[in-house]
């Protein structure tokens, strides 16, 4: 039987899902404060649905991008726990979400501005776009898992 998404996971299950040995969680655990299971009798770790999504943008950035654990640091401090958890669910450094896909969309060269050459209803059909695609990322993303 398989547990929910919202379960507690140990320090194994965690390893498992995160396709790494134990000792490299316990380690970054010392060079990352924001890592902080819940410990029980024995020193026996729970890790809560939050911390595997911070482990996964952890490891994203260490094994995927190349980061130093220096640089994740830097990414941790100066763009907090929640743009790192969005690097692990999307890949990107700097995550396009559904909710700021309309203020992301302004913010590109062809946005809605004065003199970019889209006109408000054009506008608004590449921002659908955006969304859809958005969603259908995150649809991928969790039939991977």
């Amino acid at each position: 039987m398989e547990k929910s998404a919202d379960a507690f996971r140990t320090i194994s299950e965690a390893a498992t899902e995160l396709d790494l040995p134990q000792h490299v969680l316990r380690f970054w655990e010392t060079r990352f404060s924001q890592i902080k299971p819940l410990k029980r009798g024995g020193g026996r770790r729970y890790y809560r649905p939050d911390d595997l999504l911070l482990l996964k943008g952890i490891r994203h950035l260490l094994y995927d991008r190349g980061f130093t654990i220096k640089g994740v640091k830097k990414v941790l401090k100066d763009q907090g726990v929640r743009q790192v958890i969005a690097i692990g669910q999307t890949g990107a450094i700097e995550p396009v979400t559904v909710a700021n896909a309309d203020a992301d969309m302004a913010a590109l060269p062809f946005g809605s501005g004065e003199g970019s050459g889209l006109s408000q209803k054009d506008h608004k059909k590449l921002s659908g776009v955006l969304k859809d695609l958005l969603e259908m990322k995150r649809e991928l993303d969790r039939a991977r898992e």
